[in-house]
């Protein structure tokens, strides 16, 4: 991955350690973040955005690594859904990501690099670190929190934790536990990593990078991100620039070169042990074994925060039924919820895509 320690990120550190789930705490946290359209006088008019597993908070302006555009830009900006003439958009790279924020490429108190000597976090401490950005940027109420799939997860866990910080929670394509089938991915990825020669036990930085290993682990992760039906439109069964099959290894087919590509590409920009951090974070991620066994009692402080729940009919990693499930437990504390399932054909990267109807149900709960 390339370094980012050489470029011009926006961050703070956190005045005072960072207590940790674990028991352990971090002192010197920094917390890289962008920011999109002007902060009202009051302070009123911010959005926290959340971002998902392997983003940034590079979401409405060019990636500095890749050149490529922010991977929300479609969503944020003037005259956008999230309105950055009406509102102050606020993203951090999450605590043990690879884009600026303390994670384990960061160097350590003793001079060198975290490795796997960096604590094991949960979702509960990326919100912690993000709550603690908030305080030194001096906001203390949010209009919204907004996010999917693992950012999805920090709304959710927002309002859960720390529900007076804000107004509105737009939580889109996630879940509030990760079942035995998700772990189960993450694991092959994680797997994957470890195995690579080039990892040493977490020790590469300065040598090579266990590229193999995280290609493998994004190409089985990007497959939980599509849909049969999103697959076999694009891919079917077509071969890749050739006329006949070559009876070898080689990518045969184009949904194999595809996903070969998605898994080298993100070696250029993502950290493997940054990438075991997170997905770990994830796995344990349960908002009802967190408030003692009952979902409903996760939000039982939050029954005056406005919610806004979104899933996809072909997204089977986090289902319909599994967004149904907080549903329910918000119902039962009272709090007002606006649920909708909307019909698209690329699976959980919906939330990503061009869903002209996420578009409206988005603006619609941020303006009203």
């Amino acid at each position: 991955m390339a370094t980012v320690h050489s470029l011009d990120l926006q961050r703070v550190t956190l005045p005072a350690p960072l207590p940790l789930d674990s028991g352990r705490e971090l002192a010197g946290v920094e917390v890289a973040y962008e920011t999109y359209g002007a902060l009202a006088a009051d302070k009123s008019n911010a959005i926290l955005l959340f971002h998902a597993l392997t983003g940034d908070q590079f979401v409405a302006s060019t990636h500095p690594v890749t050149g490529k555009p922010g991977w929300w830009e479609r969503m944020v900006g003037p005259g956008k859904p999230i309105d950055t003439d009406r509102f102050h958009v606020i993203c951090a790279n999450v605590l043990g990501s690879c884009m600026g924020s303390t994670g384990p490429a960061t160097i350590g108190p003793d001079g060198a690099r975290y490795g796997m000597n960096f604590p094991v976090i949960t979702i509960r401490d990326m919100v912690r670190a993000q709550i603690a950005l908030l305080d030194v940027l001096g906001i203390g109420t949010l209009h919204a929190v907004v996010g999917g799939s693992m950012g999805g997860m920090q709304a959710l866990c927002c309002a859960a934790n720390w529900p007076e910080r804000t107004q509105r929670v737009l939580a889109i394509a996630t879940t509030a536990r990760h079942t035995a089938q998700n772990i189960a991915f993450h694991e092959v990825g994680r797997q994957a990593i470890m195995a690579d020669p080039d990892w040493q036990g977490g020790a590469y930085y300065g040598s090579k990078s266990p590229d193999k290993g995280l290609a493998v682990a994004r190409m089985a992760a990007h497959i939980t991100y599509l849909s049969e039906q999103g697959l076999t439109e694009k891919f079917g069964r077509q071969l890749q620039d050739r006329e006949a099959k070559s009876f070898g290894f080689d990518a045969d087919f184009q949904v194999e070169s595809y996903l070969r590509h998605q898994g080298i590409s993100f070696t250029d920009r993502f950290d493997a042990n940054s990438y075991l951090y997170i997905t770990r974070a994830m796995d344990y991620f349960d908002l009802a074994e967190e408030a003692g066994g009952r979902l409903a009692d996760a939000f039982a402080g939050a029954s005056d925060t406005r919610f806004c729940l979104v899933s996809f009919d072909t997204d089977w990693l986090y289902t319909t039924a599994d967004m149904r499930e907080v549903v329910h437990a918000l119902n039962a504390v009272a709090a007002p919820v606006s649920f909708v399932e909307l019909s698209a054909p690329y699976g959980h990267d919906s939330f990503l895509l061009d869903v002209p109807a996420l578009d409206r149900v988005v603006k619609g709960f941020i303006d009203g």
